[in-house]
Formats: structure tokens, C-alpha cells, sequence
């Protein structure tokens, strides 16, 4: 951009009536060659670059400058002026100056209000610094004159049309520029000397001290006259395109204004209607982000998108979505934390009160708890609960969380097949939202809640991704301190929660992600402890919420081990519970019709409410040969089952019925291979053996079986069946063969055990490497019950068979 301040100085001289004439070819020549001393007063400047025929002010702030203009103003007003290379320093030596300058002479003299003296020079012909003579008042320097290098006759035409192209560019760039006053174009055009012109135009360019000074220091006129027109052209497409730039922005900013003004009145409307403006909205918001305690990094990742949400339009979708975010952020507890209650003796008071029996379960979380105490602070544990239903693997979460007086919090895993639903959906989406995760810490207010996981095992897969891997980072302790939601878009940190899953089956959670996690081993119930379950909590329940008081109903414990035994089959109490609340609506119905009735429960009362009691699994006295009670395992708990052979003419193949297996049919034919093998050792005649077909058959057929623990009673049957010696009355047994007759362990042992002595079973054979399994039941629970170990198949036979 030019700025041109010739016209503004003129206005300045006006005043004196003295208006500075443009000079003609003839007076620019005569200046030119003017001969001036070769000793002047030197002015040194900061900010201005001198041109020979160029007015200019020069404002002197300096003790030494506005004397030395003081006392030029007095004599011939001749001084010489010449550029500092550094505005920054004060006292500038002859190193700190250009070493080419011009003379100028002093049209006016004025004293500014601050103290400052301004002069309006006009250049007259340009030197070169020799040496300083004179330091004190004022600098005095010795200088060469010089004069630039002429146009030579052969480039005048050339050289006539670059001042020419010179001219009118200038001309059209003060047309360009808005700032500049047209009345410039004028001055220009009146501009007769082709030096002043070049010199005029290179004065008023918008470039750098520095540069100017390069186009003074350039002796050769035409060459001068090109680089000034570079730089002018560049000048010129610069402002072109700002214009460009503006008129595009003008055009946004009219549309802009429209949206604002629209705006402005869909807020008085709001304000009218009692709602609250988007600026408004936005200032309640960092309001409530101030009170917030988070990291700094959260904090600064919160004002980004707040100032974003000031920016957006609040018609657009994607307004509601900022929105929904932030007050995400702010709804989320950071950094708050419930206090833990570190009392044990109360934490365990409220896990017996609430439950009975998981002693494991128990001692684990009174270790936890022990251990936070003395730390203070520790990594929360990934429990998973594993067992049959109804065993109260949901309900200990509570109870949990009620011990350690923090949050509790439910989420429901069964189905889920979306893996959105654990890590959210990126906020690019319109409806998006957070996952499960962060939805349950924003519920409880709290960083440190208890999360359960409710049925694990039964998370799906689909084309929405794996939910199961997702849980990954979420459940390992070395990663969940950073845990990325697609919503939220920032670290979480998980690793202050309690996490505790809860499954049936552990066969089909992912294997990594079983790695990650503690299982703890919650088996079936006891008929003991059923009674106990049902006295304590189950009646009582029921109870109150049929709206009967204790006095209404009384249910002894014989009566309760009536209904456990004669109408449950389970390894859990939720059947237990529906039949008590059966009893229990009975009754309430009794009170309605205000119907006389026995308040305490008999067995025949029992009977005439729930219906014929069911035939309980019984072992049975063994009258033939071939029949061995075996133990199983189910989902709901231990099971016995009976396993018969018997012989047919044939010739010796094997045959089994019961919906069995493919492992079970292996265990079979091992067991017949096994006997073919070891004949002689049995006392088996060989012949039998060739001359008859072999039939299994496992009873409830429609029920599927499968496993090897039934090996050793498939071996035992078919020795039975062969020798025609019966097996003894109430012995089971469980375990798995070889082909060497090597007896191995197998699992479910507290369960099948359990099982065999609800049926009355009194001696039970085992592997000897299952002995550690029957250590951890309670031996009041199997008191009465032999357990005999094997590892054997000749152990198993000479101990089951009747001599």
C-alpha cells in the first residue's frame, strides 16, 4: 500500500500560505546538481528512509536531534539525514548507521504538545558517510556526494516507458486502495521529473526500513526505477485480492447479520416464553465447569468445545448434539470419590446380614477392603461370579456395595450384541450417545461405584462389532485408568470402580477376557443352607411383601426341608422363593375372606397348597446286576443318574441309548476295550464277551448328557453285567477312565456330592486328586457320608461290587 503524505503536509504549510510546488524536470536537474559542504550536521533516524525531492516528517524525540534542527533552523536549514540500521538503540554509533543517506532541507519547524519537535524536510541530494567530526551537541559527519548514473541516450525509450508503467501502476493502486484519498492519483500525474517520480513512489511504498534502503543505495536510475515497479506490482495484487477477500467476506458478513438479527429475535421470543438464550446457556455451563474438580487437560478440552458450541447455530442438529455433550461433561464425576467405609467388623456384619454361606466371596471382599485400608489406595480387583442361577450372584453386588458404602449400579449384559453399547458412538452421529459404562458412573455421582456385570456369558456378536472385546480395557486394571468412549472422546478414569461379573457358564466368555478377570467359585446350595436361606431372608421377604405381619404365618424348618426336598430341584433358591410366596399368597387370601386357619404350616398344609410333592431322585436298592448310580453335574446344581447294561446274543457289539454324548460314547467304548483287554484279570470269560451284545442306557432320556465323569460307572456296569455280580446298595461314584485303567479327577465335585447325599447315598468313590475338592465342603453338610479315593479301575471294582 502507498501511503502518501503529501497532501496532509501541504494542508500543514497552507497555513503559512506556502504550498510546496511539484517540481519541473529543470528544477529537479538544478537540485541534483546543487553543490552543498562536505562537513553537515548529521540527523539520525529511525523509522524513515530520505529520498532525494521527497517531503517528508520526521518527528526528533532525541536531546541531540531537536537541538541539531534548532540550530539548522537558524542557519541555512541544510542538514544531512541518514538511517539507523536498529530502532532499538538510543545513542547510535557510525557502525550502527547505513553508510548512505540524503540531504535535506528544512521547510518547517513545529513543537509538538509532548515536548517532541517535527520537521517537514525535503530531500535534495543523496551522500555517502566518511566519518563522524563532531559528537557533542549534536553529531556532525564528513560526506561524499553522490549522483546517480544517467540514462544513457540508447535506453531512453525503454527507460521512458517504465516510468510511464511506473506511474500508471501507481495510479491504479491508489484507485484499488480505499485508504488512500483519490486526490493522490492527482499529485502523481502532475509529478513532471522522472527522478522525483521514481523517488516519490519508492518513499511511500509499503515495504521495510531495510528495503527502502537498498532502493536509495542503488545508483543506476533505471535500475532503481525496476525494482521500485516489483515491488509496486506486488503491491498491487496484494490489495487485489484483499479486495477479492473482502467482498466474498462482505457477502458472508450480510448473511451473517441477517442469521444474527433472526437470532436476536428467536431470543427475545424465548425470552418472552421464559427460555433461556444459547449465550445464556453457554455461560451457565462454564459457570458450572468452574465448580468442577478435573485435570487440566479435561478442563481445557472442555472450554474447546464449549467455545465450539458458542460458534454453532443453534437451529442445527448438530447443536443439540454439542449440547448433549457438554452437559455430559459436566454431569460426569471426575474426580469425585464416595468414602469408603473401612470398618470390617461392620462391612462383614452387612455381607452375613444380607447373605449366608459364599464364605469365599466374603473373605475376598473383607481382604479388599483390608487392604484399601492400609494402602489407601489401590487398584479395584475384576471379580466374576460364577455359578448356577439363583445363587444370589447378582444380589451380593448390593450387598457389596452397601459394606463399602459406595454406589451401586446394575448393567444388564444378556443379549447385548452392539459394541456402541459399551464404548458409546462418536458424537459425529446425530442421536449419538455415551456407553453403558460412562452412563453408569454419571447415575451414580460417584468415580468409584460397584458395577456389576450382570450375566457376562451371555453377551452376543453380530455385524455391530464384539461387544466381549470391547470389555477388554474396560476390565483390566493396567489399562481401565484411561478408558476411551467414542461420546465422550477424552480418558476415563475406571480404575477406582469395583467391577463384579456375574455368569453361569464360563465356556463361553472370550479367553482374554476371562484372563482379566478374578473367578470366584459360587457352587449350589445345601439343603442346610437352603433351610437356613429360607428362615433368614426368603419367609421374611414374602412376608412383608404380601403385606402380612410375622404373626400371620410360621413355617418351622422341618417344614421348610419339606418343601426344598419334595417340590425344588436346584442348586439356587429362586424356585424355593416362588413356592414360599405361593404358601404365603395362600394365606393372604385365607386373611381376605376372613377365613379361619392355622397360622403354623404343616406338612399336609403344605400339601394341599403346593400340590403332590414330586418324587425325589433316591438311589435305589440294586437287585440285578449292571445297574451303578453315577453323579452329574448340571446348570442348577448335582444330580444323580443310573447307568444300566445288560447282555443280548450277538456278536459283542456295543449299543447305547439316553441322549448321550459324544464324550459319554467314548467313555463307553473305553470301558468295553478296557474289559476286552483285561479279561482274565476280571475273571471274564472271553467267550461271553464275543458272543453277546453290549447295551447301555442312562434313564431320562429326553434329558441330554454329556462328559467323561460318568467312565468309572460305565466300567463298573459292564463288569456287573459280565460277571452277573450286583453292585452295592447306596454307593455312587464319578470319575474318568483310561485305556490303562488309570482313574482321573473330574469337576463339580461339591455339587454331585451334595446331590448323593440328598438321595441318601451313603459312600461315595472318588479320585484320589478330588480329595482337595471334598476338603473345602463344610463337614457338617456331608456328615453320614463315606468318601472312599481311587486311582485305580481295580480299586473302583473290588470296592463297588458284592463279593
Amino acid at each position: 500500500m502507498i501511503n502518501l503524505d503529501i497532501l496532509s503536509l501541504n494542508q500543514a504549510i497552507q497555513g503559512e500560505n506556502e504550498i510546496i510546488p511539484l517540481l519541473t524536470q529543470d528544477e529537479e536537474d538544478k537540485m541534483m546538481n546543487e553543490e552543498f559542504p562536505t562537513v553537515l550536521p548529521l540527523l539520525t533516524v529511525r523509522n524513515v528512509v530520505l529520498f532525494p525531492g521527497v517531503v517528508v516528517p520526521i518527528t526528533a524525540g532525541r536531546s541531540k536531534s531537536k537541538s541539531l534542527l534548532l540550530e539548522a533552523q537558524k542557519k541555512d536549514k541544510i542538514i544531512a539525514v541518514i538511517t539507523q540500521k536498529d530502532t532499538n538503540i538510543d545513542e547510535p554509533g557510525i557502525n550502527d548507521l547505513y553508510k548512505v543517506g540524503t540531504i535535506g532541507k528544512i521547510i518547517k519547524l513545529l513543537k509538538m504538545p509532548d515536548g517532541s519537535s517535527m520537521a517537514i524536510l525535503q530531500g535534495m541530494r543523496k551522500f555517502s558517510l566518511n566519518s563522524i567530526v563532531q559528537e557533542e551537541p549534536y553529531f556532525k559527519a564528513e560526506i561524499s556526494l553522490l549522483n546517480d548514473k544517467k540514462v544513457s541516450q540508447k535506453n531512453s525509450e525503454h527507460f521512458n516507458v517504465l516510468v510511464e508503467s511506473l506511474r500508471e501502476t501507481a495510479i491504479k493502486t491508489i484507485h484499488e486502495n480505499p485508504a488512500i484519498p483519490s486526490e493522490a492519483s492527482f499529485a502523481l500525474k502532475n509529478i513532471e521529473g522522472t527522478t522525483l517520480l521514481i523517488n516519490f513512489i519508492a518513499s511511500n511504498l509499503n515495504l521495510s526500513v531495510k528495503e527502502k534502503q537498498e532502493l536509495l543505495e542503488i545508483n543506476n536510475l533505471e535500475s532503481r526505477a525496476s525494482e521500485t515497479l516489483k515491488h509496486l506490482n506486488l503491491e498491487l495484487q496484494k490489495i487485489t485480492l484483499k479486495n477479492s477477500i473482502q467482498d466474498k467476506v462482505n457477502s458472508d458478513l450480510n448473511k451473517q447479520q441477517r442469521d444474527y438479527f433472526l437470532q436476536q429475535q428467536i431470543k427475545t421470543i424465548q425470552e418472552e416464553l421464559g427460555g433461556v438464550s444459547h449465550e445464556e446457556e453457554a455461560e451457565e455451563m462454564r459457570k458450572k465447569a468452574s465448580k468442577k474438580k478435573w485435570s487440566k487437560e479435561v478442563n481445557e478440552h472442555f472450554e474447546k468445545e464449549l467455545n465450539r458450541l458458542v460458534r454453532m447455530n443453534p437451529q442445527t442438529p448438530d447443536y443439540g448434539v454439542q449440547r448433549n455433550y457438554l452437559e455430559l461433561m459436566l454431569e460426569l464425576p471426575w474426580e469425585h470419590f464416595s468414602k469408603d467405609n473401612f470398618d470390617i467388623v461392620h462391612a462383614e456384619k452387612i455381607l452375613n446380614r444380607d447373605h449366608f454361606g459364599l464364605t469365599d466371596v466374603k473373605e475376598r471382599i473383607l481382604e479388599y477392603l483390608a487392604v484399601l485400608k492400609l494402602k489407601g489406595d489401590m487398584k479395584s480387583p475384576i471379580i466374576c461370579l460364577y455359578g448356577p442361577p439363583g445363587v444370589g450372584k447378582t444380589s451380593l453386588g448390593k450387598s457389596v456395595a452397601s459394606a463399602l458404602g459406595r454406589k451401586y449400579i446394575r448393567i444388564a449384559l444378556g443379549g447385548l450384541h452392539d459394541e456402541s453399547e459399551i464404548r458409546g458412538h462418536r458424537k459425529t452421529y446425530i442421536g449419538a450417545m455415551p456407553g453403558r459404562i460412562i452412563q453408569s458412573i454419571k447415575k451414580a455421582g460417584t468415580s468409584n461405584p460397584v458395577i456389576v456385570l450382570d450375566e457376562i456369558d451371555k453377551i452376543g456378536t453380530s455385524g455391530h462389532g464384539d461387544p466381549s472385546s470391547s470389555l477388554l480395557e474396560v476390565l483390566d486394571p493396567e489399562q481401565n485408568n484411561k478408558f476411551h468412549d467414542n461420546f465422550l472422546d477424552i480418558d476415563y478414569d475406571l480404575s477406582k470402580v469395583l467391577f463384579i461379573a456375574t455368569a453361569n457358564n464360563l465356556a463361553t466368555i472370550q479367553p482374554a477376557l476371562l484372563d482379566r478377570m478374578e473367578i470366584i467359585d459360587l457352587s449350589g446350595y445345601t439343603i442346610e443352607e437352603k433351610i437356613e436361606i429360607s428362615a433368614k431372608y426368603l419367609l421374611p421377604k414374602q412376608i412383608s411383601e404380601h403385606g402380612l405381619a410375622k404373626k400371620d404365618l410360621t413355617i418351622g424348618k422341618k417344614e421348610l426341608e419339606f418343601i426344598i426336598q419334595a417340590y425344588t430341584r436346584e442348586s439356587g433358591v429362586r424356585n424355593l422363593e416362588r413356592k414360599i410366596a405361593k404358601i404365603v399368597r395362600h394365606i393372604a387370601l385365607l386373611i381376605t375372606r376372613e377365613t379361619e386357619y392355622t397360622k403354623k404350616i404343616n406338612k399336609a398344609k403344605i400339601e394341599e397348597i403346593l400340590g403332590p410333592p414330586m418324587m425325589p431322585e433316591e438311589s435305589e436298592e440294586n437287585k440285578v446286576p449292571g445297574v451303578v448310580t453315577g453323579l452329574a453335574w448340571t446348570q442348577v446344581g448335582g444330580d444323580i443318574l443310573f447307568i444300566e447294561s445288560i447282555l443280548s446274543k450277538g456278536k459283542g457289539t456295543l449299543s447305547m441309548t439316553g441322549n448321550l454324548g459324544n464324550v459319554m460314547k467314548e467313555s463307553a467304548t473305553i470301558a468295553l476295550e478296557y474289559i476286552k483287554a483285561h479279561s482274565k484279570d476280571l475273571g471274564i470269560d472271553t467267550d461271553i464277551i464275543e458272543n453277546n451284545n453290549v447295551h447301555i442306557h442312562v434313564p431320562e432320556g429326553a434329558t441330554p448328557k454329556d462328559g467323561p465323569s460318568a467312565g468309572i460307572a460305565m466300567l463298573t456296569s459292564l463288569v456287573s453285567s459280565f460277571t452277573h455280580k450286583k453292585v452295592k446298595s447306596k454307593w455312587a461314584m464319578t470319575g474318568e477312565i483310561t485305556l490303562r485303567g488309570k482313574v482321573l479327577p473330574v469337576g463339580g465335585i461339591k455339587e454331585k456330592i451334595l446331590a448323593a447325599k440328598r438321595a441318601g447315598i451313603t459312600d461315595v468313590i472318588l479320585c484320589k486328586e478330588n480329595r482337595k475338592d471334598v476338603e473345602k465342603i463344610n463337614p457338617e453338610y456331608i456328615k453320614g457320608l463315606n468318601v472312599h479315593y481311587v486311582s485305580e479301575m481295580s480299586e473302583v471294582l473290588n470296592l463297588a461290587l458284592e463279593v
